[in-house]
Parts: C-alpha cells; sequence; structure tokens
C-alpha cells in the first residue's frame, strides 16, 4: 500500500511569528502553516497561550535546525504581580493566596534578583508539557494530582528590573537558558519576598540567534496572503539564518560529494571542535556538522536540498 502524500509546498525557511495571547503554539504553527500552504512546518519551543512575542516557525528543510533552536537562549519581557500566588504561576491560574506586600526598595527588590541570576536548580511546575509516565504534568494538575519533579539545572543570564508601577507591578527583562520557566522564577522570587507573586504578563523578545527579530503578526501574514504567495514568500528567512552565529565551512566539491554520502572530511583552518555550518563550493547551505576528535568535519543535520540558502564567502573557512 503506498503512502499517503501530504499536501501542500515544499517551502523551506524561518518564520518569525509574533504570537498572539490567547493561542497555544500548535494553533499558531498551524495558521502559518496554512496560510504558507507549507507542506511540512514545525515550531522551536512552545509559548503559553497567555505569552506572545517570538515563534520561529520552521518551513520544510528548515524543521531539522529547529533543534537547534529549542537549544537557544531565550529573552524574555515581563509584567510581575506581587501579592498574589497562583495555582499556574500566571494571571490564567486560580489564587492559591493573597498576601500583603511590604515595603520594598528598588535596592532590595534588585538584591533579590541576584539571588536567582546564575546556575540554578528550577523544580518544573506542575502546569507544563513535561511528561511524567506518558502523561503530561498540566494534564494530571487539571485531575488535582501533584506528583514529584526532579529539580533541571537551568542558567539565568539576567534577570533584570525594568519598571515598577507602584508597590504590586514589576517590570522585568531575563535572559535565561533553554528550559527555563518563567513562571516558576517570578513564583520563586514572591516567596523571598514574602508577598507572592504571578505573571501577569510575558512576551519572549528574543531567540538566540534572533535577538532583535523583525517579527510578523498572523495579521501581517494574513494580509500578504491575499496579495499572493510570492509576497508571502518574501518574509521567509533562509534556513542557515537559525545558526547563524556558527563558525561557516566551504567545502570544495570533492570535499562536498563525500560529506553528503556521510563521510567526514578534512578541512585546513576549520575551527577545533564543535558545530558548524555547511556549505559547497557555490555557497549553497547543506547543513549542519560537526568536528571531530581528529579535526575531521563530519555531517551531523544535511539538507536534502542544498540550494535552501545562500551566504557569502566572507567569513567562511574553505576546504
Amino acid at each position: 500500500m503506498s503512502r499517503r502524500r501530504r499536501s501542500g509546498r515544499d517551502v523551506h525557511g524561518v518564520v518569525l511569528l509574533d504570537k498572539p495571547a490567547g493561542l497555544t503554539s500548535n494553533q499558531a504553527l498551524q495558521s502559518v502553516k496554512r496560510l504558507f500552504n507549507a507542506r511540512k512546518a514545525g515550531h522551536t519551543g512552545s509559548l503559553d497561550p497567555i505569552a506572545t512575542g517570538l515563534l520561529p516557525i520552521c518551513l520544510g528543510e528548515a524543521t531539522k535546525v529547529s533543534g537547534f533552536l529549542l537549544e537557544a537562549n531565550k529573552h524574555y519581557e515581563v509584567r510581575a504581580k506581587l501579592g498574589e500566588r497562583t495555582n499556574t504561576g500566571d494571571a490564567e491560574g486560580e489564587v492559591l493566596e493573597t498576601r500583603p506586600v511590604p515595603p520594598i526598595s528598588d535596592r532590595q527588590l534588585r538584591r533579590a534578583l541576584k539571588k536567582f541570576t546564575g546556575t540554578l536548580q528550577q523544580v518544573p511546575p506542575m502546569y507544563s508539557a513535561i511528561k511524567h509516565e506518558g502523561q503530561r504534568l498540566y494534564k494530571l494538575a487539571r485531575q488535582g494530582i501533584e506528583v514529584e519533579r526532579k529539580p533541571r539545572e537551568v542558567t539565568v543570564f539576567q534577570f533584570d528590573m525594568r519598571d515598577r508601577d507602584g508597590s504590586e507591578e514589576v517590570e522585568f527583562l531575563i535572559v535565561c537558558s533553554k528550559g527555563t520557566y518563567v513562571r516558576t522564577l517570578v513564583d520563586d522570587l514572591g516567596e523571598t519576598l514574602g508577598c507572592g507573586a504571578h505573571v501577569v504578563a510575558l512576551r519572549r523578545a528574543g531567540v538566540e540567534p534572533y535577538d532583535t527579530p523583525d517579527m510578523h503578526t498572523l495579521d501581517e501574514l494574513e494580509a500578504l496572503a491575499e496579495k499572493g504567495l510570492e509576497s508571502l514568500d518574501e518574509v521567509i528567512l533562509p534556513t542557515d539564518s537559525a545558526l547563524a552565529k556558527w563558525p561557516a565551512v566551504a567545502l570544495d566539491p570533492d570535499s562536498s560529494f563525500y560529506l553528503c554520502r556521510g563521510q567526514p572530511v578534512l578541512v585546513p583552518r576549520a575551527p577545533g571542535e564543535g558545530n558548524v555550518r555547511l556549505y559547497d563550493s557555490d555557497g549553497r547551505f547543506l547543513g549542519v556538522g560537526h568536528v571531530l576528535e581528529d579535526g575531521r568535519v563530519a555531517p551531523r543535520r544535511l539538507l536534502k536540498l542544498p540550494a535552501v540558502a545562500e551566504v557569502s564567502s566572507r567569513g567562511v573557512t574553505r576546504a
């Protein structure tokens, strides 16, 4: 029996979506996939329905690099309310307790923030998509079931106060590693301050390497779609833009031939370690490689269509 062919276009690259509040990440993904009539699409890390901001959508062959964006550091703009603690850690949950907010100076608040900067052991919240024995934690939480969660190591690079509205609402900038739960950070901060706290608004402002992204709302994409797919496709970024901070290595024709068949190749002046972007002699993006202990470059994740993206030869190590 033949496998059913997916409908849609073979379109490749990254769309920087400004997700609206009220939609799940999957709902936003499906909307973008429909607008582009894409055969294949995936997102690069869920945002809570309450959250807005950057949700990179990978189309076609770009889905092969989506996992690397999952590993990237994230930038968040957060507004928190002091004096109330909720069961979800945000404004969508039920209020568990209300406590008076003690007099807290800006200096005291900044001192408290330092306790949550650096490498931390963080217990994931029950209202999260982590699985326990095959069940999503948030589904268990909705049934009133709470299970033990193991702490996870995360890194908070920056936790700064940006603005303060009276004594109850505070705005923060948070830069953190993958897997960091901002709701948990705010909840823990509230306990340190002795009054409780929860997230009122959350916006993801960046995902490395998209630190100052030119995002597009669903309304903007729908307006472009009405003009035709050619207008819509102009907002698609090249697949290799997701890896812009990695070293680039260009291969001569022979090296490209062997590497695309799964064989490591020796590249003079290549980086000594780590992941690299791979390009052929015409500047076409081939995929992701990594440097072996003996200095050879081995394929890690290759694209089926090498012409997905191009790059200038400037700054590219050539074989």
